[in-house]
């Protein structure tokens, strides 16, 4: 047999394995980033026509989210800065993340609670896994916060997608402490996995 068909024998074999992993690891990527909004997806489907009058069980009452609708359940870490990644990524492994400087439940102005995706492909379902189904609000959906013993509900009045460099919600409630009512914004990054816009949920 000429050596230049052994070789081609034997680089076959060895070009498959190499396709095989590469493929291997493209499913994996894929598997990571989209499982937990698959999930979260299934979850709403088999479970959204059933009643809501079921109330549900805080995490905790010290400062938390309850969005019935989606079936969020999740801790909220008080005072984050939302322009340091470093610190908000390290919160958001721990819930989701009220913005600094933003109001506070009960009391005047505009409590702004985030997910962020991070910058990196295998990180972004562990920052934004919880507001992953916040598009299927619509007006007049519950939103209740629990903080510090109390309860406060509010309703969705407003759903928008702007986009990534939009900061003009954020200052706006680093600002809205003056304000005499209470309202509430949620964001996080839109589409699920990427930081190309923000979906803004707006609630009173």
């Amino acid at each position: 047999m000429p050596l230049e068909k052994r070789e081609s024998l034997t680089a076959n074999p060895l070009l498959r394995l190499i396709g095989f992993l590469f493929l291997f690891f493209a499913v994996a990527i894929v598997f990571k980033i989209y499982f937990p909004l698959a999930k979260a997806e299934i979850v709403y489907q088999a479970t959204k026509s059933s009643p809501l009058n079921e109330e549900i069980k805080p995490v905790n009452t010290d400062f938390s989210i309850v969005i019935p609708k989606i079936k969020v359940n999740a801790n909220v870490v008080k005072n984050v800065d939302p322009f340091d990644s470093h610190i908000y990524q390290k919160a958001l492994t721990k819930g989701v993340a009220h913005a600094k400087g933003s109001g506070l439940p009960g009391f005047p102005g505009n409590t702004f609670i985030f997910a962020h995706s991070a910058i990196n492909w295998y990180q972004a379902n562990q920052y934004n896994a919880i507001f992953y189904l916040t598009s299927k609000l619509e007006p007049g959906d519950e939103i209740f916060i629990y903080y510090k013993g109390s309860k406060y509900q509010y309703n969705v009045t407003e759903k928008k997608i702007v986009k990534g460099t939009d900061t003009s919600y954020l200052t706006n409630s680093l600002n809205s402490t003056s304000q005499n009512t209470s309202s509430l914004t949620l964001m996080t990054c839109w589409p699920p996995g990427s930081n190309l816009n923000r979906l803004i949920i707006l609630a009173n």
